[in-house]
């Protein structure tokens, strides 16, 4: 689990496709904190570290992965946005991001507003019920606050401090972003859901009575 607080960033500087996925290779001063077995976020996505060198860690993308998120279209390069799992005994700055990424999304702004910036991203349709004003979603792995809603859009602004310490620092209109909507807001909109309505307020009257 993770808070979509980034801890840094770091590059891709390769990407070799195997017969069962990919092997990504990212390099970054973390890679020192980190050991083989590890699990970091890298723009989003819980991967597991499978080597280490001095300043670079490798990690393996299924095929499932690449076709999933925004890696796999990614090319040496790339700014990544890194975070290390939270620790049981740490502040929880962000929100819950468990790193699995439901859509990608495409950039279709980038402007400044006051002294930040705003962006907004083109979102499936799919996942417009778990979208609300002024919730949260995490774009590339960064905790972020929805500043604007519509069907199909979402709109967020983004402080000078979040802009320049992370990938966004690179983000053009056309990009594509990892998309993961609050957990919460998931399960409430599962529970709420037609299917099983019936069942949850019969389980609620049942408990209460």
């Amino acid at each position: 689990m993770f808070t979509g607080l980034i801890e840094t960033i770091g590059r891709i500087e390769r990407l070799d496709v195997t017969g069962t996925g990919c092997v990504l290779e990212v390099a970054t001063a973390l890679s020192a904190s980190l050991a083989p077995g590890d699990s970091v976020a890298v723009s989003g996505v819980c991967l597991t570290v499978t080597g280490t060198d001095a300043d670079r860690f490798r990690a393996d993308l299924s095929r499932e992965t690449r076709a999933a998120t925004s890696l796999g279209a990614a090319a040496p390069g790339r700014l990544v946005n890194l975070e290390r799992p939270l620790r049981a005994d740490a502040r929880l700055g962000g929100h819950f991001v468990l790193g699995h990424v439901d859509a990608t999304g495409r950039i279709t702004e980038v402007r400044g507003d006051a002294g930040a910036h705003w962006i907004t991203v083109e979102t499936p349709a799919a996942l417009d019920p778990y979208f609300i004003p002024k919730g949260s979603v995490a774009i590339d792995g960064i905790s972020l606050t929805i500043a604007s809603l519509t069907s199909g859009r979402i709109g967020v602004q983004i402080i000078p401090f979040t802009m320049a310490h992370t990938s966004l620092s690179e983000a053009r209109v056309g990009d594509l972003v990892n998309l993961e909507a609050d957990v919460l807001g998931k399960y409430v909109a599962r529970l709420l859901d037609g299917r099983f309505r019936d069942t949850v307020v019969s389980d609620l009257a049942r408990v209460g009575s």
